[in-house]
């Protein structure tokens, strides 16, 4: 019987144990799209206990606390954190299997040198190490981030910000890892939500100017893409429910978009018509600038609604959409490839059943543009599990070149989550070990190496223009 979550963790062969020590190990981590916020970077935040940067937010942690039957009082609500922690280890023991099981005592490894295992027994043992733990310096919000090694990592911001938080990182030169705004315009584009009008009040404020047409809208987004782009901006990100391709005249847009500022509530059609106008525009953008554009969809958010009212989005009540259409993904794809616009672009759909759909597509647009212009991302969200991660990596091989892969992102919005790139790039050493034992693939430590530091890190760097000389 092996030992729990030893050095060889997850690492089944021989060669696998070779591929990570030697080659993935100690590799730096760049996270190109999580939601950790800025601020909290600049101010340097501590945490009083591991409550505070462990559940605060944390919605994978809080969907197993009310599988458990815990009351919301103990996971979003005004218990004492204390409370809240043993709730979270009675919960923990019963999740064999889950992703969270592991992430959760790599994160106590790694940061804590806690290498037991956490349940109701032993809450009160690591509450009380991890406490001492973070009344250190080294566990600072900045401190945690370089102790993972991450030389670069993107946030996840909304056209409207001012971004004051990443243009005093910029001039803090004490602070060697780079931290860049990435484009996330989903407000501007969700014609359907009730706050539109009002969100838009803020855009055009951020940008000095009206919004009183589409057109004002696109030259408003214009404005201030550049303002991301002087503070080093590389990606964009849009959460999508399905991608859907519906084309429509100016005029017709310029219509649907005057109806909405005059107060009717648009129909899915002419939601549709304009998320395609708008994402069209936007993947012009993109291609123009150099910027990468990331579609996550697939996604069906904010079911309950009952929790919605009580503690709006991004509190664990989302679900995974099976809506996602080839035929409207390819014709999308095609439209910006025929007009010259496409940009490197990563898909990730939240339906494992699509990974070999979205190979398939991306194949049909792949250039000399770039090695991998077109990429299936990694294993998202509800996939971000073993099986997932290899079922993903294992499609992409199969219907494309897996070593031009850009790898993990952590996708979190916690100081504590890089061991997440730990865990994929051992799942990774131990797929393709697993090939190499097999005889599926030479045992060339030269090509081997190549691959895997590629798809940890160096594939990443290259993909978006990063400068990280």
């Amino acid at each position: 019987m092996r030992a729990f979550m030893d050095a060889d963790f997850m690492l089944h062969t021989e060669a696998a144990r070779k591929l990570y020590h030697t080659f993935a190990e100690g590799m730096p981590v760049l996270d190109y799209h999580c939601h950790i916020s800025p601020e909290e970077i600049a101010c340097d935040r501590r945490f009083e206990n591991i409550t505070q940067i462990w559940l605060g937010g944390d919605h994978y942690k809080w969907r197993l606390m009310r599988a458990n039957g815990v009351a919301e009082r103990y996971i979003t609500g005004d218990a004492p954190d204390r409370e809240k922690f043993q709730k979270w280890a009675e919960t923990l023991e019963m999740a064999a299997g889950n992703p969270v099981y592991h992430w959760s005592h790599l994160e106590l490894q790694r940061f804590f040198g806690y290498h037991g295992v956490l349940n109701g027994e032993t809450a009160q043992k690591v509450w009380e190490l991890t406490g001492e733990k973070l009344a250190q310096p080294q566990m600072s919000a900045r401190n945690l981030i370089l102790r993972s090694r991450v030389t670069l990592l993107c946030t996840t911001d909304d056209p409207a910000d001012d971004l004051p938080w990443h243009r005093k990182l910029a001039a803090d030169d004490s602070f060697p890892v780079q931290v860049l705004p990435a484009w996330r315009p989903d407000r501007a584009m969700n014609l359907e939500k009730p706050d539109y009008p009002e969100y838009l009040q803020r855009l055009a404020e951020a940008s000095g100017m009206e919004i009183a047409s589409f057109a004002d809208l696109k030259a408003a987004l214009r404005k201030r893409m550049d303002v991301f782009d002087s503070l080093g901006c590389r990606a964009s990100d849009h959460g999508l429910e399905t991608v859907s391709f519906a084309p429509a005249s100016d005029r017709e847009i310029e219509a649907i978009f005057s109806r909405r500022m005059s107060g009717e509530v648009p129909g899915e059609e002419d939601c549709r018509r304009f998320r395609t106008a708008f994402l069209r525009f936007a993947a012009g953008e993109y291609a123009a600038r150099g910027w990468v554009m990331q579609l996550h969809f697939g996604c069906l958010r904010d079911n309950n609604r009952k929790m919605f009212r009580l503690l709006g989005a991004d509190t664990g009540f989302d679900c995974v959409n099976n809506e996602t259409s080839a035929r409207h993904l390819a014709a999308f794809l095609n439209d910006l490839e025929e007009n010259g616009i496409l940009p490197k672009t990563i898909l990730y759909s939240l339906d494992a059943n699509d990974n070999d759909m979205l190979d398939s597509v991306i194949g049909c647009f792949q250039s000399s543009g770039a090695a991998g212009k077109l990429q299936h991302g990694a294993a998202w969200w509800f996939n971000d599990h073993c099986a997932g991660m290899k079922k993903q990596m294992i499609s992409l091989a199969n219907g494309g070149l897996l070593g031009n892969f850009v790898g993990m992102l952590t996708d979190s919005r916690s100081f504590l989550s890089y061991p997440r790139h730990e865990y994929f790039r051992r799942i990774l050493c131990d797929l393709i070990g697993q090939w190499v034992e097999d005889g599926e693939y030479p045992m060339d430590e030269k090509d081997l190496e190549r691959i895997i530091r590629g798809i940890c890190y160096e594939n990443a760097v290259r993909y978006f223009g990063f400068d990280l000389a």
